[in-house]
């Protein structure tokens, strides 16, 4: 594999992480909420419920000593965070922010295809999984600011994965 940043194979780690069924809640997602703190995420995070897909991403770049976007429990407060980057320079680990009915989503790359970015994140799925999401719904490619990019653009096939329509 590729030299990664630090924040990616954190993420990497993190894969098949589930919500709890039901009222319960995950003590793994949680503890990242409890860990990130209130004047991170913007709010009191209690249930596994709310969306978190901006807990995930803000707990694997803290865990690499970056500081996440401000509210970060909000997907598309991340669509300003850290420094643009141009899709012919996206590299795996860059934080992508898409839209969708309802709200955004944000997750980091990991490659792409014709069609979609795949895409490691949070509550897809109502787990840390790796999802294929329409190129054409992300409205921003980010990477911490004063970090040096490594890597580039990541070709992957399509395979038989279906597109992701809604990731709450």
């Amino acid at each position: 594999m590729a030299i990664e940043p630090t924040w990616l194979k954190t993420a990497r780690a993190k894969l098949g992480t589930k919500e709890a069924a039901g009222s319960a809640n995950s003590s793994t997602i949680l503890g990242w909420a409890q860990r990130l703190g209130t004047k991170v995420l913007g709010m009191i995070y209690n249930a596994d419920s709310v969306p978190w897909c901006g807990v995930f991403v803000a707990y694997c770049l803290q865990n690499d000593g970056i500081d996440p976007a401000p509210i970060a429990v909000r997907a598309t407060s991340w669509a300003t965070w850290g420094q643009a980057l141009r899709p012919e320079r996206l590299a795996p680990g860059a934080i992508l922010v898409f839209e969708r009915k309802g709200g955004g989503h944000v997750g980091f790359y990991t490659g792409e295809d014709a069609a979609a970015y795949h895409v490691l994140g949070g509550n897809q799925g109502n787990a840390v999984t790796t999802a294929r999401i329409a190129k054409s719904r992300c409205i921003a490619r980010r990477w911490p600011e004063g970090r040096p990019v490594i890597g580039k653009p990541v070709q992957l096939a399509a395979g038989p994965k279906p597109l992701s329509k809604d990731e709450a």
